[in-house]
């Protein structure tokens, strides 16, 4: 069998940043060189970075893609990579595509090249547009009507775009059909709880379909809400685990596959046409052939590796680190602010930060009311002490006092200007020192609204928003364990764990005061949130009835809060915000 070196390069790529992102693929090129590659690969749209969103619209952008394109081939050349193809993934606009109504103006393409001696040889669009959840492919993008192969050193090397495997249909039979030897598949497939083994069977189940191996090759980082967390895997035509990257780690996966030799026979005609017939869906063989002849046989060196597994978890906690880091950085910042109450939410915002930007970056103030209790403040103090970040306080008691009176309020006004005085601190000083504030709230008091505008819920970023309060204890107590394994001191106090979560509003407060137990009021919003369940069917599942009807309420009324909340690391199927679309005008209310 004919053999070839893979190169997998899972990167970090940032929007709009075309100079920064040619380099970066020329330094991964570079390093898969060093290692012997006969075909190197980089993620969809990694030219461009993903998702550019509104970008696709402007003319400009595309058109800078394209001359970037242009570029990296010419640079690639240039610096000795010329006879390496490289695949990478990129922003195009179809050439043919006519001006009309309900397709996107430019008919732009999410597109993949093949880059060889200097020159574009090859380019694909994406066939499948995804249309649900984060994506709105559809508004984007014209769909590809090619089966792009490219013969590499005697192999057929079939090409496909994320969505493209997702989807039953079009270029994975038309890999088979176009007798390919190897499946390469590019992608920017963000990350969701428990998302890893869905893509391990699918791929295993591509492969199969195909009838060949099949490499996919993940994105990794982190765009604004989303996160990329690497992943890449390759699979034998038989669905058996060939190589699997690290999580959460940029990288390059190199490997030595043994892979069919093109056949003489294999459908080579560029209108698509093979033995009198189209390949699936209609899809046209786009063949270009690079290298006939296979390589000198060699002993493999590199067969491959299987990166051990995270567990729940340290995938999420992870996930949480890898999203607030890409922000900060990628946004041109290098500190942020915490407001530190002392609870739980606030101390793994704290802990996350510490992680993600590293503790001398990370500035907590502790903002005391006079009901705030002194175990509350102990514990905010003893998180600066064990994670070693900036640390001041600054009671907001004469404020307090001054606004009061002048108002005069009573009741729920009287706690929310607590927490709007902590808010307008907060942003004070971030003008005046230059820190981004995070905000602390989690996904169930977002859920029900159980947080106050213009107070907790400013900042830049919220790096929990798509974490249930269940998570975060989950998490907290994780990371304590971690770093006991590790021979750290654990970040969190052990008190911020155990006490019962409260505002500290008023005289005693405790959150079960307002809401259910956690625990319950999780499931609950699980069920109606993210699965999109009924108050009927929610009640089926064993949830009181008059519980439940509250709590959609709570949900339902509290829309108009969650628009004007910062974004966050989404770590779930369907987060608040492009995931969870909902009028804010809404007459309608479930059954009772």
């Amino acid at each position: 069998m004919p053999q070839l070196r893979l190169a997998l390069n899972q990167i970090d790529s940032r929007v709009g940043d075309l100079a920064g992102n040619t380099e970066t693929i020329l330094r991964w090129t570079r390093h898969s060189a060093e290692q012997g590659a006969h075909l190197v690969a980089f993620p969809e749209m990694a030219l461009t970075g993903y998702p550019v969103e509104d970008l696709a619209l402007r003319s400009s952008f595309v058109e800078a893609s394209r001359a970037a394109l242009r570029e990296l081939a010419a640079r690639l050349a240039e610096e000795g990579f010329g006879e390496l193809p490289v695949v990478v993934g990129y922003l195009d606009r179809s050439e043919s595509a006519q001006p009309k109504f309900g397709q996107p103006p430019g008919a732009p393409r999410n597109a993949g090249a093949v880059l060889h001696r200097g020159e574009v040889v090859l380019t694909y669009a994406k066939h499948h547009l995804p249309n649900y959840g984060v994506f709105d492919e559809f508004r984007y993008f014209m769909p590809g009507d090619t089966m792009p192969v490219v013969r590499v050193h005697g192999i057929d090397v079939a090409l496909a775009i994320c969505e493209d495997l997702w989807q039953d249909g079009g270029r994975v039979p038309a890999a088979r059909s176009a007798e390919a030897g190897l499946l390469l598949s590019i992608n920017a497939s963000p990350y969701e709880r428990d998302k890893d083994d869905t893509r391990l069977e699918l791929v295993r189940k591509r492969a199969q379909e195909a009838g060949c191996t099949t490499a996919y090759l993940a994105m990794m980082g982190g765009q604004d809400e989303l996160v990329f967390d690497g992943d890449s895997i390759v699979v034998d035509k038989d669905g058996e685990v060939v190589a699997r990257a690290p999580q959460f780690s940029e990288g390059c996966v190199v490997l030595d596959l043994d892979l069919p030799a093109a056949s003489v026979d294999a459908p080579t005609a560029r209108d698509g046409v093979a033995n009198g017939q189209r390949v699936d869906d209609g899809l046209r063989i786009d063949r270009v052939v690079l290298s006939e002849d296979p390589l000198p046989a060699y002993q493999p060196e590199l067969t491959g590796a299987y990166a051990d597994r995270l567990d729940d978890a340290e995938e999420v906690y992870s996930a949480l680190v890898v999203g607030l880091r890409a922000y900060v950085a990628k946004n041109g910042f290098s500190s942020v602010l915490i407001g530190m109450s002392g609870g739980i939410d606030s101390a793994l915002v704290a802990a996350i930060a510490c992680d993600a930007v590293g503790a001398q970056n990370v500035y907590g103030v502790s903002m005391p009311s006079k009901y705030s209790s002194e175990h509350s403040k102990g514990d905010a103090a003893e998180m600066a002490r064990r994670t070693g970040l900036n640390f001041r306080t600054v009671p907001i008691e004469p404020m307090f006092d001054a606004y009061m009176g002048s108002l005069g309020l009573t009741g729920l006004a009287e706690e929310n200007l607590q927490s709007r005085l902590r808010g307008t601190m907060l942003m004070a000083i971030s003008n005046q020192e230059g820190h981004i504030v995070l905000a602390p709230g989690n996904k169930s008091e977002l859920a029900v609204g159980y947080s106050t505008l213009y107070g907790d819920s400013v900042g830049a970023y919220g790096p929990i928003k798509d974490v249930y309060k269940t998570w975060i204890f989950r998490l907290a107590q994780w990371r304590n364990k971690a770093a006991a394994e590790r021979g750290q001191t654990p970040p969190i106090p052990e008190n911020s764990i155990t006490k019962p979560p409260s505002a500290e509003l008023r005289p005693g407060q405790v959150d079960t005061d307002s809401l259910p137990d956690y625990p319950v009021l999780d499931g609950i919003l699980e069920l109606y949130v993210d699965r999109d369940q009924g108050a009927d069917a929610i009640v089926a599942a064993g949830y009181d009835r008059e519980l439940v009807v509250k709590t959609l309420r709570m949900v339902d009324t509290a829309e108009y809060k969650r628009r004007q909340y910062p974004p966050g690391t989404k770590i779930s199927a369907k987060g608040f915000g492009k995931d969870r679309r909902l009028p804010i005008t809404n007459g309608w209310r479930e059954s009772v």
